[in-house]
């Protein structure tokens, strides 16, 4: 029996070094191993401008540095406090592995290669670890222990903050003080409030009246939120006036949407870049392509743009509808047309952006659940000095087939990143597109 503190033997699968070039750093003291058809398709995603290629990049330099034999049995140690890491050169499919899935594919000879690692390493558990769920299923199958990557993903989907509670039965006293000049109170008393974070929100009622209130981190105040508008667009719900006051506060500089269909997410975004447009030199309105690679924008007729133009479109739609909360004649009609003219106000695919600095600028980024946390970061460590980032997504609506709820880049940034006095997020649950899209959203 192996003893429970022997080090595990972790085989990679190559769309976790794609998922995050720097896994090497998270096994702890554990053991890895990297099978040659690993890097045979890493070497078919170094060149591109994806994140993907990125890390495809990035992992084979480090690996480049590594120095020793690292293809030996022992590998070669990663440093103090982490196991060693070694290339297995793995020949043909193992007899059992041809015999149940007789395709030959770079799959199963990775998983060949966890299968053989499993029969012949006595020295502590042989894992493999796959953002693919058909693969861990078929390594379960042949006996082999699979699990995802885990380093990044969030615990569970009822933890995952929503920026929003709600108090009942609030003392008519505290209402009352909110609703009257200069329309805040001091967080020592409203005790019912318990370790509020910064820029959460609250809605406070009791059976006769209620109000909305966020908490201010830099004064210790909960100041109430009135019902505004944003270039047109007037808030239908709680949470969309919450959303509407994140937005329009030059004071938090990072603000996430999480929501499902309909509940307004980029029209709002959009709406209060538009009203704070003054503010800032341009406003980049983002979206990643899904699916990322350009084969798929190969089978579309004409240009680049011609290609482009169908996931956008979606963005273009919501612009649309701000448009037409006024008369042709109306100045703020007639700002849009001159703002996407001037390109000061920018529609393009998220990855044309990529490797560039954003100064004073209103960046929101849509589709955020299929970005990777990686991803995310990248994006945020772009910003310069003045510049707003808003993400807005649907968790539970993943494209990507290596992300889900608990994985993907939104969620992951929503986990980390409270308590920030420089962040701020809304749930939205609520659909306002019709009654027919609520009703589909909750029952299909």
């Amino acid at each position: 029996m192996v003893p429970p503190n022997k080090p595990k033997l972790f085989v990679l699968d190559t769309n976790v070094i794609l998922h995050d070039s720097s896994c090497l750093n998270h096994f702890e003291e554990n053991n890895i191993v990297i099978p040659i058809t690993v890097l045979e398709e890493l070497d078919n995603f170094k060149r591109g401008n994806e994140m993907i290629n990125f890390h495809a990049r990035e992992f084979l330099r480090q690996i480049d540095k590594i120095t020793g034999d690292i293809i030996s049995d022992d590998g070669v140690p990663l440093g103090n406090g982490y196991g060693s890491l070694r290339v297995v050169v793995h020949g043909e499919l193992e007899q059992e592995i041809k015999d149940i899935f007789q395709k030959e594919t770079p799959d199963h000879r990775i998983l060949s290669c966890a299968f053989y690692l499993t029969q012949h390493h006595d020295n502590g558990d042989v894992i493999l670890v796959s953002k693919d769920t058909n693969l861990r299923m078929k390594a379960k199958s042949v006996g082999v222990l699979a699990q995802d990557y885990t380093t990044d993903k969030v615990e569970s989907i009822e933890k995952i903050y929503r920026g929003i509670r709600q108090f009942d039965n609030v003392p008519d006293e505290i209402i009352d003080t909110l609703h009257l000049e200069p329309y805040h109170m001091d967080a020592e008393k409203l005790a019912l409030i318990e370790n509020p974070h910064p820029h959460e929100n609250f809605i406070l009622k009791n059976g006769q009246k209620s109000v909305l209130a966020t908490f201010d981190p830099i004064s210790q105040h909960f100041v109430r939120i009135g019902k505004t508008q944003a270039y047109g667009i007037t808030p239908r719900n709680a949470e969309q006036s919450f959303a509407l006051k994140a937005l329009t506060d030059p004071q938090i500089p990072l603000v996430s949407l999480s929501g499902k269909a309909g509940t307004g997410k980029t029209l709002l975004a959009l709406a209060g870049a538009l009203e704070c447009r003054t503010d800032y030199r341009q406003v980049y309105l983002a979206r990643p392509i899904v699916p990322l690679s350009n084969r798929d924008l190969g089978f579309l007729p004409g240009d680049i743009k011609s290609k482009i133009d169908p996931y956008m479109q979606p963005l273009f739609d919501n612009l649309n509808v701000i448009k037409h909360q006024f008369h042709e004649d109306d100045d703020r009609f007639k700002k849009i047309n001159e703002m996407v003219d001037s390109e000061k106000l920018i529609i393009t695919p998220l990855a044309y952006i990529r490797g560039r600095s954003f100064q004073k600028s209103y960046f929101i980024v849509d589709e955020a659940q299929n970005l990777t946390p990686h991803e995310i970061k990248t994006i945020i460590t772009r910003a310069g000095e003045g510049t707003k980032i808003v993400f807005t997504g649907d968790i539970e609506q993943i494209d990507q087939p290596y992300l889900d709820s608990l994985s993907n880049g939104l969620s992951y940034l929503i986990h980390r990143m409270v308590g920030q006095d420089v962040f701020a997020h809304i749930t939205l649950q609520k659909g306002e597109r019709s009654a027919l899209a609520e009703l589909a959203s909750d029952l299909l």
